[in-house]
């Protein structure tokens, strides 16, 4: 039977701790969390190949430093969703506060509404797919990994931007230091092509509607000359 825990009657601790403690080969591979009224740290540091769906918002950092496992939240969630992510997938059927996918090293983040600012700050190496818009200062210090927006973005989008690639359909409000639009070519066609149909976006989006940016790479090292870009 799909285990079933109900967060208005059980603590949260409990929860995390009884799903930090399954095997890799448990036979409890599908939970239903039941209103969790916006608690923080919901389903936190799994390392299982499991499916964790919940029903209602969440607070902050709801699937943190998640690895393997699966998580649907089924409503919208609070400040730094994903948080330092390794592996697995996390889908938040609504919007997402600040910092979604923040420092993110693996696995995907899908948002089906909009992303507040900083989505993808210091991304390494996570994918990040946004169905609706991201604020400012999104991709902040993004050191590798994707985000791919089909809204719009913005202000100071990819801020101080080292490796990640960025897409985005919609307009750009302004982009940030170091962060320049750079050349749509094919294999970056074929990444996001990847990335919208492993996000279950429908395959009738014209890849060519997207422009792509990333680092003019100048500012890697210190040099008098940009000392007003820092």
């Amino acid at each position: 039977m799909m285990p079933t825990v109900d967060l208005a009657q059980s603590a949260l601790r409990e929860l995390n701790a009884a799903l930090h403690r399954l095997p890799p080969d448990t036979n409890e591979t599908h939970w239903r969390l039941l209103n969790p009224r916006g608690q923080h740290a919901i389903a936190v540091g799994i390392d299982a190949p499991i499916v964790v769906e919940v029903d209602g918002h969440v607070g902050y950092y709801c699937a943190g430093m998640n690895k393997q496992a699966t998580i649907i939240v089924n409503g919208n969630a609070g400040q730094g969703v994903a948080e330092n992510m390794m592996s697995g997938h996390v889908h938040v059927k609504g919007d997402a506060s600040q910092a979604a996918g923040a420092t993110g090293c693996g696995g995907l983040l899908v948002i089906d509404g909009n992303a507040s600012a900083r989505c993808g700050i210091s991304m390494k190496g996570i994918d990040i797919v946004v169905k609706g818009s991201v604020g400012h200062m999104s991709a902040f210090m993004a050191q590798a990994g994707n985000l791919v927006v089909l809204g719009d973005a913005g202000e100071a989008l990819g801020d101080s931007i080292y490796e990640a690639h960025l897409y985005v359909r919609g307009s750009v409000t302004s982009l940030g230091a170091d962060c320049i639009e750079k050349p749509l070519e094919e294999p970056h066609r074929v990444e996001v092509h990847r990335l919208l149909a492993a996000a279950g976006v429908d395959g009738s989006v014209d890849i060519a509607t997207f422009r792509r940016y990333g680092s003019a790479r100048k500012l890697y090292h210190f040099h008098i000359d940009n000392a007003g870009s820092y």
